[in-house]
């Protein structure tokens, strides 16, 4: 009896050692699931080689580092600005809260028609893949959801994700639209670079004229009937180090063809060219913009838009807005060069 009673009780242990090694096991694995669908951030963003980036629109960004630069679908070089808040985010973001089971299904139902799909890879390895949605109401995160980047298979549970020390939501700093992906850097030029600029004036034919850059320290300026004229050396050099770091506001290709068109038919009112010593050259033409508002502004009606204007570049492939804060400074004539006792 006693014996039977033994075996018994060794039985019982056995079940509830059994039930607890079940039990440690499913809570250790739901707990390491549930962490591994908060892990959203990546801190190693140096080891990243490609980010890709889609939208419900069938937009697609594919950036990817090389030796000088990011650069977006193999065509541009990508805004270092862009580049830097995207990197912050990847590497700082953490989940704020999870999202309420009653809230759940809604959420995930307005990320399914929403959300940007995100890819990070390290290498030729995926090593983040996650979904980043809407604002909160409060616009402090974000709704996200993550994936298996093996499997690419989401984990259930979406979460709030923010920036620790950020105040706002973080799905701008996520950009699928390859156009604003692009560097709006659209002159970068030093003296050891160029060789030669040329400024045509449409309107006013002698306010053209030509800078010959023979060394870095060395030019010749010449009117618009090639006459070579005195000038101020510190003016040239201030004028030379107007061609770094230019940018326009907005590139427009494509997206108001009516407007190219117009344009296209119309004689710029100023071309500028610039060769470099690798036997480039890069055309750039002007064109007036009209006024936003026929509104006198202190007495002073605008023929044109005082602020901005067009620009026309890269082969006459592209069109961009500028602003003539920006690059007025290039469109200047002959007598801004002028020593002090010559100039009139």
């Amino acid at each position: 009896m006693k014996k039977r009673s033994s075996f018994i009780i060794i039985g019982i242990l056995l079940l509830l050692t059994g039930f607890a090694l079940y039990t440690y096991k499913y809570k250790n694995r739901n707990s390491t699931i549930d962490g591994e669908a908060r892990n959203f951030k990546y801190q190693d963003t140096a080891a990243i080689t490609k980010i890709f980036i889609a939208d419900k629109e069938g937009d697609r960004s594919t950036l990817v580092r090389t030796k000088n630069a990011w650069v977006v679908n193999n065509k541009y070089p990508c805004r270092p600005d862009a580049i830097l808040n995207l990197m912050e985010a990847i590497k700082h973001m953490e989940v704020k809260m999870p999202v309420s089971k009653h809230a759940k299904e809604g959420i995930l139902k307005v990320m399914a028609a929403t959300a940007l799909k995100v890819e990070i890879y390290a290498g030729e390895k995926k090593v983040k893949q996650f979904y980043i949605g809407h604002e909160t109401t409060d616009s402090e995160g974000s709704y996200a959801l993550l994936s298996d980047p093996s499997s690419g298979e989401n984990y259930k549970d979406p979460f709030v994700v923010f920036i620790p020390g950020f105040q706002g939501f973080l799905i701008p700093r996520f950009i699928a639209k390859e156009g604003e992906w692009r560097d709006r850097v659209v002159m970068n030029f030093t003296p050891p670079q160029m060789k030669q600029i040329k400024l045509l004036n449409n309107e006013q034919p002698d306010s053209s004229f030509t800078i010959e850059l023979l060394s870095t320290t060395d030019f010749k300026l010449k009117d618009a009937h090639g006459k070579e004229i005195p000038f101020d050396i510190n003016k040239m050099k201030q004028y030379l180090a107007y061609f770094q770091n230019v940018s326009y506001e907005a590139v427009f290709t494509g997206k108001a063809k009516k407007l190219e068109d117009s344009l296209a038919a119309l004689k710029p009112f100023v071309s500028l060219s610039v060769s470099s010593n690798n036997f480039r050259t890069s055309d750039y033409k002007f064109f007036y913009k009209q006024p936003t508002s026929l509104i006198p502004e202190e007495g002073v009606v605008y023929k044109h838009d005082p602020d901005r204007l067009y620009m026309r570049f890269d082969a006459d492939k592209e069109w961009a807005l500028i602003q003539f804060y920006v690059f007025g400074k290039l469109l200047v004539n002959p007598g801004y060069f002028a020593p002090a006792s010559v100039k009139k």
